[in-house]
């Protein structure tokens, strides 16, 4: 079994959707997938803030049915963990959006397995997911690659965490969740969960950059993030271009590898 947990809401849906048929599409092995999912409603704070739908979760749960009839979606509302924990903290104003914030309750949410992959809703595998989930974390809290700009700009370890393979023993027993959770209570932190979660660590795995390739595609890449990048030309600029923005990652990144993935994505939604 491979557990892979996403947040959010019904404002990255479509990455949800891709991100699986990436990890399905990609991956050899039969072996099923569960997927975790974090939603909330937050509309005091804005009306955008809504959770998923019936009819996305039923239409996610179709596709990964499609590829393994053992697969399948445990959706979770932690609506009120999030309003218990982080309710008029200094961070709800997170650099993204408050979503950010609820993988952070990973370890207050009954049922969550012992080995967990977090992903952000913008990555694709090139992959197969194994060359990423088995790895061994025993004895760490999490593992993950380095930021792009962060390891020039901060420091040469600082990870970026769109990418994290979660050993929940490990991390219920430092009690990593409870410790970046207080900090966001206190302290307003640029980078919000990602700052809270780098100074609570105690031990992580270091992993090779092409488990996080945030501004290259390389052959060996295994999982693309399709994080905000600055573009040199025609002048300095930067882009927040998405996978499910399918002309741009043609026209703007030339990239024609997952096409296979977002023509199925296009056709699954009706947006071809």
């Amino acid at each position: 079994m491979v557990n892979v947990l996403f947040c959010g809401n019904s404002g990255v849906f479509d990455g949800f959707l891709t991100c699986a048929l990436s990890l399905m599409m990609r991956t050899e092995s039969k072996e099923p997938f569960t997927f975790y999912i974090f939603t909330m409603e937050l509309a005091r704070l804005s009306e955008k803030y809504t959770g998923l739908t019936a009819g996305e979760i039923a239409l996610f749960e179709k596709t990964i049915k499609r590829y393994n009839p053992e697969n399948t979606v445990s959706v979770t509302d932690v609506s009120d963990l999030y309003e218990q924990e982080f309710a008029y903290c200094p961070n709800e104003g997170a650099y993204c959006s408050p979503y950010t914030l609820i993988r952070l309750l990973a370890d207050l949410v009954d049922g969550m397995p012992d080995k967990l992959l977090y992903l952000d809703a913008d990555v694709l595998f090139q992959r197969d997911v194994h060359l990423l989930y088995d790895i061994d974390v025993s004895g760490y809290e999490y593992a993950a690659a380095r930021d792009h700009y962060g390891k020039y700009l901060i420091q040469p370890r600082y990870i970026n965490a769109g990418v994290l393979l979660f050993n929940m023993v490990e991390m219920r027993r430092t009690g990593i969740f409870k410790k970046a959770r207080e900090i966001l209570r206190k302290k307003k932190l640029v980078f919000a969960d990602q700052s809270a979660l780098i100074r609570s660590t105690t031990k992580r795995k270091m992993l090779p950059q092409r488990f996080n390739d945030q501004k290259f595609l390389h052959k060996h890449t295994v999982v693309r993030h399709f994080s905000k990048r600055l573009f040199w030309l025609p002048y300095p600029h930067t882009e927040n271009i998405k996978q499910w923005q399918v002309d741009k990652v043609h026209k703007t990144f030339r990239y024609h590898q997952f096409d296979d993935i977002l023509e199925e994505y296009m056709k699954i939604t009706g947006k071809n």
